[in-house]
């Protein structure tokens, strides 16, 4: 039978499971990725699994979101990581190297690999055609740990390309597009695979533009061919010798199809506040912008700055307008140097930054309340910026420099001026001087963790009750994100590795008591939300700080991939309403009940609640495996019981198995 690209990359890593959607999978993960506003978690739960060295082929350890270094916290923490990936066995990349996922690959991305990220947009590697989850930190310290990554085998949605971009249309229109048609769920429960003519088109960049932003569509990765235009991209980054090809089957098929004529595209921009606001930059034009900022993993590439610079060339940007460049790592401000786009920027007026995830997680460049931001950033969700009351837009680097020149919201196609498109260089710079490598394994055995004031260890937590009554604290809407339950930004994240203290921000911006009242409410408490509960960040804060508060239940409308495994990693049960508009019977304040919870939850796929005597009828999409989880307390507990379990009966074995997984159920 043919297979289609991603179908190669799963058949050749899966050990467990059948490969049709709705069934639970186990994979076997080559690489990982953590930076350091997740990996403070993932090497503290190393520190809890008790780990000798990681059983990864590769790992590696960055430092690009928490930059800001206005007290201690921030410099104790990367000091903290950096001991950690020399105990552990990890590469360890430097604060102001560069953003993760261009970084990684520049140095390390290989075709036909596996990886998984703990940050949302880990699947930007499917631009070398390899498959690249993003999951929470506790996927990422079992990999470590040499445990398969579990997932439930998703659709494949095959995405055909044809034409040719036109003039001042660029990647992030095509993604931008997808959006547009489908909004923030159309790829929940899928893979997207680009094929078609038209890739000939689109650079390896080009595809990380694509495929990084795949998570703002919900898709559990996006995946495109390992063909020539990825064999010139390492050539140019000096690796030519860890390309494979890696294409479809001549006759294979898709569960899903869609088709997208480049040549028809427009210049397009997401209105604040959601990546699926989408609609043609000529509708909204005339907009007042008050900041124009560059950079981040969606649109990471020399083009993506050097096209800005030739936009800017000899001209000076509005008056009332501050233009943010933030090279996305340290490779890239070398070419921007020497193509001498350095020094167009600065002179029409730009402000340059350090490189790293800087605006885009809230870590300074927060706009002013009220004004337009146009920002070449993957999520513009409210509050992100660090403003919470803001006013993000997101567009292709093109626009960006439209808006940086006029003050105002423009098609670039109206400027007076020929398209610009930069020469790049065959050779792109590589310093790897601020890349670590990990340390031989005696070596590693001999370092002490480096924890500062602010470093916590993991808060240990207890099983499900198998009666439990539970107070509803807080109903919310569709489309909740992680943002705005465990909030990014320089006030909060430096907290990363003290869940005690970032609990006392949990869901502030939605109802700013919830924290006081999760607090005093004894015996634990249920969280009620709407369809996609959970969507964008990857961050598992999100999950373990409201467990810390005593969050035992989220019953919604339907979840998030990554949110809802991250929930049952912790121990808290995720559960859908059979029918959604059984959601409006549940009020904050009202009680609910659960009798025989867990033989409810081991013999099929519903359980009832109760509120009074009023029966409420809800569903698990949970395996076999994941139910054992959530009622130990969750994935170290679970892992803990059964390692007492094989130590008990003598076994030797040091790899734990899981159990067989069945096949969950499908979302719906």
């Amino acid at each position: 039978m043919p297979l289609n690209a991603a179908q190669k990359l799963i058949h050749s890593h899966l050990v467990s499971g059948t490969p049709e959607p709705g069934h639970e999978i186990g994979l076997t993960i080559d690489q990982t990725l953590t930076q350091d506003a997740t990996g403070t978690m993932v090497m503290l739960e190393l520190e809890s699994l008790g780990l000798d060295h990681i059983k990864t082929e590769l790992s590696v350890q960055y430092v690009d979101h928490n930059l800001l270094q206005t007290d201690e916290k921030n410099s104790e923490d990367h000091l903290f990581l950096q001991s950690a990936a020399q105990r552990y066995g990890l590469w360890f990349s430097k604060a102001g190297n560069g953003v993760s996922h261009p970084v990684h690959q520049a140095h390390f991305g290989r075709p036909g690999a596996t990886m998984i990220g703990s940050d949302s947009h880990t699947c930007a590697a499917g631009a070398l055609g390899m498959l690249a989850i993003g999951v929470g930190g506790l996927e990422i310290a079992m990999a470590m740990a040499g445990d398969p990554l579990y997932v439930e085998m998703p659709q494949i949605w095959g995405v055909e390309l044809t034409g040719e971009l036109p003039d001042w249309v660029s990647a992030k229109d095509v993604i931008l597009e997808l959006l547009r048609r489908h909004d923030v769920k159309g790829g929940v429960g899928r893979i997207i695979e680009y094929h078609g003519e038209g890739l000939r088109h689109l650079t390896a960049m080009d595809r990380h533009v694509i495929a990084n932003m795949g998570a703002e569509l919900g898709a559990t990765t996006t995946v495109f061919p390992a063909d020539d235009a990825v064999h010139d991209y390492l050539r140019a980054v000096g690796r030519a010798d860890d390309f494979t090809e890696l294409l479809a089957d001549e006759g294979a098929s898709y569960d899903v199809e869609e088709q997208i004529d480049l040549a028809s595209l427009e210049p397009l921009i997401a209105k604040p506040s959601s990546p699926g606001n989408v609609l043609p930059v000529r509708e909204v034009a005339g907009e007042r912008v008050h900041q124009v900022v560059v950079g981040s993993s969606a649109n990471p590439g020399l083009r993506d700055f050097a096209v800005v610079a030739e936009i800017l060339r000899d001209r000076q940007t509005d008056d009332g307008v501050s233009l943010d460049i933030n090279p996305t790592s340290r490779e890239i401000l070398q070419d921007l140097t020497r193509g001498g786009w350095i020094f167009e920027l600065i002179r029409s007026g730009a402000r340059v930054h350090q490189s790293g995830c800087l605006g885009c997680i809230g870590m300074g460049q927060a706009p002013a309340v009220g004004r337009n931001s146009l920002r070449t950033m993957p999520r513009n969700f409210p509050g992100r910026s660090g403003t919470d009351e803001d006013s993000v837009w997101l567009c292709s680097p093109e626009t960006a420099a439209a808006a940086a020149l006029t003050g105002r919201i423009t098609d670039p196609r109206d400027l007076d001026m020929a398209y610009p498109a930069p020469e790049l260089p065959e050779k792109f710079s590589v310093n790897d001087q601020m890349l670590l490598p990990p340390l031989d394994e005696s070596e590693a055995r001999e370092v002490e963790l480096v924890k500062g004031t602010n470093i916590k260890s993991l808060p240990t937590f207890d099983p499900l009750p198998e009666d439990i009554e539970l107070p509803v604290l807080l109903t919310v809407g569709d489309n909740i994100s992680t943002d705005e339950i465990m909030p990014a930004g320089s006030r909060v994240l430096p907290f990363r590795s003290n869940i005690p203290k970032i609990a006392e921000f949990v869901y502030i911006q939605v109802d700013d008591t919830y924290p006081t009242r999760a607090a005093e409410s004894d015996g634990g408490h249920a969280i009620v939300g709407g369809e996609n509960y959970g969507q964008g960040s990857s961050r598992e804060h999100a999950v373990i700080a409201p467990r810390h508060l005593g969050l035992r239940l989220v019953v919604a409308k339907s979840f998030a991939r990554i949110h809802w495994q991250n929930l049952a990693n912790f121990g808290v049960l995720p559960l859908e309403f059979v029918d959604p508009a059984a959601a409006e019977q549940i009020s904050q304040g009202d009680v609910l009940s659960f009798s025989g919870l867990h033989q409810a939850l081991r013999s099929g796929d519903t359980v009832t609640a109760r509120i009074g005597d009023e029966p409420i009828e809800l569903r698990h999409r949970l395996s076999d495996r994941q139910v054992e989880m959530v009622v130990a307390g969750g994935r170290i507990p679970y892992r803990a019981a059964q390692a007492e379990e094989v130590a008990h009966a003598g076994t030797q074995d040091s790899d734990i198995p899981e159990e067989t997984a069945k096949p969950a159920q499908p979302e719906g």
